[in-house]
């Protein structure tokens, strides 16, 4: 019986307006919309899903504003994004099984935003097939350039993070690849990729 207190929450489908009951000592706790929070669980996944998708920050800003209605700083949705790095570095240091029947290693071009500019950068990719035949994305690191030297790096990190036998390694033909690849699972056998092997 002491009144409410009148609060805006920013949610997936815009901005709500709440007004949240006051207790006379103050011992009130809401649940769904806890104390100090002004964004709901579904707007901060929209905003990742945005970001993942290649928009700016100054985009998802727009974005928000003209669909929603909904005004979130640079700063804000910056914070928000940078939440997800941390759990980007746990996946990507995660430890792996020990064996892998197959194993494929190959690079691809993609377009990076590094400050200012837009770049093309190689995004080596390491994926694993296990013993119940399915797939797994063991890793992924981005690189100026494809090289048997970089991949050499790959191949040490996935044997550090518990990888110690590969079956079959399929690859490109890049040159030094496969001296890369035998050096780290000296029993796995380098099978050139269909695709590579056609061109």
């Amino acid at each position: 019986r002491n009144g409410t207190t009148p609060k805006t929450v920013a949610t997936q489908v815009g901005d709500v307006s709440l007004a949240v009951p006051r207790d006379r000592a103050g011992t009130f706790t809401p649940r769904l919309v806890p104390k100090g929070q002004r964004r709901l669980g579904g707007l901060d996944e929209m905003i990742i899903s945005l970001y993942a998708g290649g928009m700016t920050v100054r985009d998802i800003s727009h974005h928000l504003e003209s669909t929603l209605g909904t005004e979130l700083s640079y700063e804000t949705i910056s914070n928000i994004t940078d939440e997800v790095l941390e759990a980007v570095a746990e996946w990507q240091a995660r430890p792996l099984e020990a064996i892998y029947p197959v194993i494929y290693l190959d690079a691809i071009v993609v377009k990076v935003r590094d400050g200012a500019h837009v770049v093309n950068k190689a995004a080596h990719i390491a994926v694993g097939v296990d013993i119940d035949g399915i797939k797994h994305v063991l890793g992924i690191w981005v690189q100026e350039h494809e090289g048997a030297k970089f991949w050499a790096g790959v191949c040490a990190d996935l044997a550090n993070r518990g990888i110690r036998d590969v079956l079959i390694v399929c690859c490109d033909g890049l040159t030094g690849l496969p001296e890369a690849i035998e050096a780290t699972w000296p029993n796995a056998t380098v099978q050139t990729c269909v695709v590579h092997l056609i061109r």
